[in-house]
């Protein structure tokens, strides 16, 4: 059964359905981003703690990986049209680590599709975050900030490499609150609204 046959036939909803989801998760990215609810890493300067993602976590359970990754598109056009921040590539980044993140979800839900408690599946899911998300964005600074902008600062590679640990120490946090408050977002909606999910929850979820 191909994707678009999946999203139909298991979430029996219709394509206007999905593209509605999916500029409405990738709006309330984009609104957070510009609202600047963020706080700048008090070891590294040019790393930024944010929020925008969990609702990008939401939008991956509700509506499927593929809406997700075009709601994160959407955010991260907006970003670099809008509000690139200091460097014009920037949201690139952010993308590679969203894209890598999300994947990691999903495995971590597979993992957990053998009826374990919810509490587990999001431990499993997290810590499959951290780790996936902690070692692509370390290769991809580690490869992509000496070059000079919009690519990178320009930063020497032996000075890069001490920057890596605060940045793998800055991704693994970020992981470690984004993707349970995304868990905790995915089950209020699923416990309010008759809204069935693209990957459901553990089987055990209720008696968590």
């Amino acid at each position: 059964m191909s994707q678009a046959g999946e999203i139909r036939e298991v979430k029996g909803r219709s394509r206007t359905q999905t593209i509605t989801g999916i500029g409405l998760f990738a709006a309330l990215a984009l609104v957070l981003n510009l609202a600047h609810i963020q706080v700048p890493a008090p070891y590294l300067g040019f790393l930024i703690y944010e929020i925008w993602e969990i609702p990008i976590v939401v939008c991956l359970f509700l509506y499927g990986l593929r809406a997700s990754l075009v709601a994160s598109a959407i955010n991260t056009i907006g970003l670099i049209l809008v509000n690139p921040g200091g460097l014009p590539t920037g949201p690139i980044y952010n993308l590679i680590a969203v894209t890598v993140t999300l994947v990691a979800i999903i495995l971590g839900h597979r993992l957990s599709s053998s009826g374990l408690r919810i509490s587990f599946e999001i431990l499993i899911a997290t810590g499959l975050a951290i780790i996936v998300r902690t070692a692509v964005m370390s290769i991809v600074n580690y490869v992509l900030l000496p070059f000079p902008a919009p690519l990178g600062f320009q930063i020497p590679q032996n000075l890069v490499v001490g920057f890596l640990p605060a940045i793998a120490f800055f991704n693994a946090t970020l992981a470690l609150y984004t993707v349970p408050l995304g868990y905790a977002g995915v089950r209020a909606i699923s416990r309010r609204l008759p809204f069935r999910l693209a990957y459901p929850l553990s089987s055990r979820s209720a008696k968590n």
